[in-house]
């Protein structure tokens, strides 16, 4: 079946036509004709699937009908998502799909002047994408009017649930007509989403496409068992062992560990950046782009901030700290291998990620492949240190190994101490401090 057979409006299947597309994927195609129907629907589709159009697509087709160019706007459409990328995301591919059309945007994310979103808040615009936090916050100081909301639309609320937005979505959705269609749309479906979305959702359509957890059949997953302190060692191999890795996502634990692993990077000759929530949203944007547009070969991001970044052609995965939750490893490889497209996805496993390997290789329903590289010097017999081995902790510390060697001499250089001189040292009168 074609877009062109599917219940939607003409100007966005010329917006549609513009973009190369003709085929809808499967999340697309099972979903569109409920959504454009009015019907609460589940959406469960692997990352990478085309969720976003599955939702926006239908919703902008209503809405252009509806509207005149000229006439007053109110809020009728509210998307919620997680990250201030993820909405970002979401407002290009709309924009994109809506620009035959006379309907308005506007984006609420944190980070930022609120000076901006507050004007398009109170003048009125017909979609309205937004991350949870700055909506509440503005929505707690007078702003918006949502008494006309005809959709309401959660997206990755896994991760909102991860990152403890549910309460205020709670709040948010009491200031919203209980008559609204709403629909939730997920790459994973847990017992708590599913209590979830009975408190959002009335009789919902469940959609699902694939298995719950499932990684994207496209995706070459290897593990590699590796001690802590030569992931570093590890990552820097492998971005010099082939010409293939030329657009590379690293996922770190921390901020601070993403910061420092792409400091490391860089002073090695790598073009990196980091992209973490101490980043101000024009570091992570501008970051962003330069990874899409190729300047950035390695993208070293934490869970929240990568979650909705959809960059076509990443190559490579690589999990250089074991995800914390046994769901994310899902949503961190599906950076790859997308749309059909094929990738790798690489985790590095110490001693300690053991038991957590186990818990996402019974969640994927498959046991992952170990490998080892014949040209690596793997150190099996040196005990797991105590402390996270992040590379400026590695310049700090007197241990070998990893960064610690090679920073080792810069260290010393720049602390010794200078040759003392003959000429004798000055008096100085004593003076008492004050107190």
């Amino acid at each position: 079946m074609k877009f062109n057979q599917l219940p939607l409006h003409e100007r966005i299947l010329k917006a549609i036509h513009d973009t190369g597309y003709s085929t809808p994927t499967p999340i697309q195609l099972k979903a569109i004709p409920k959504v454009n129907k009015g019907a609460d629907v589940i959406g469960i589709a692997q990352t990478g699937t085309g969720k976003t159009a599955a939702f926006t697509l239908p919703l902008l087709s209503k809405l252009v009908d509806k509207t005149e160019a000229k006439e007053a706007r109110h809020t009728r459409v509210l998307i919620i998502a997680p990250t201030r990328e993820l909405v970002q995301q979401i407002h290009e591919n709309i924009r994109s799909y809506a620009k035959y059309t006379n309907l308005r945007t506007a984006v609420i994310i944190g980070g930022v002047s609120d000076k901006g979103q507050i004007v398009k808040l109170n003048s009125g615009v017909d979609i309205l994408i937004a991350t949870p936090g700055r909506l509440l916050d503005l929505v707690e100081k007078g702003h918006g009017n949502f008494h006309q909301i005809e959709a309401l639309v959660l997206d990755e609320a896994d991760r909102m649930l991860d990152m403890g937005f549910i309460p205020d979505i709670r709040t948010i959705v009491k200031k919203l007509p209980k008559s609204k269609q709403t629909l939730l749309f997920s790459a994973t479906l847990n017992s708590q989403i599913e209590s979830i979305t009975k408190e959002f959702l009335n009789s919902p359509t469940l959609i699902e496409v694939e298995r719950r957890a499932s990684p994207a059949h496209t995706i070459e997953q290897i593990i590699y068992e590796i001690q802590e302190h030569q992931k570093t060692e590890l990552l820097e191999h492998l971005l010099n062992s082939s010409h293939e890795f030329y657009a590379v996502m690293v996922f770190a634990r921390t901020k601070l560990g993403a910061e420092e692993l792409s400091t490391a990077l860089k002073m090695e000759g790598f073009t990196a950046e980091a992209i973490h929530g101490d980043r101000s949203q024009g570091q992570r944007k501008r970051a962003l782009d330069d990874f899409k547009k190729g300047k950035v070969r390695v993208l070293v991001a934490t869970d929240v901030a990568a979650r909705g970044i959809d960059v076509d052609n990443v190559t490579h995965v690589i999990n250089y700290d074991f995800p914390e939750q046994s769901e994310d490893y899902i949503h961190r490889i599906g950076r790859t291998g997308r749309a059909g497209s094929k990738g790798v996805a690489i985790t590095f496993v110490s001693q300690r990620n053991q038991h957590a390997l186990k818990k996402v290789e019974k969640l994927i329903q498959k046991t992952l492949p170990k490998k080892t590289l014949p040209d690596f010097e793997y150190d099996p017999s040196t005990p797991e240190p105590t402390r996270r081995n992040t590379p400026v902790a590695a310049k700090k510390s007197g241990r070998t190994g990893d960064y610690q060697n090679k920073f080792a001499n810069r260290k010393n250089n720049a602390g010794a101490k200078r040759p003392s001189s003959n000429k004798p040292k000055s008096k100085t009168k004593k003076t008492k401090r004050r107190r």
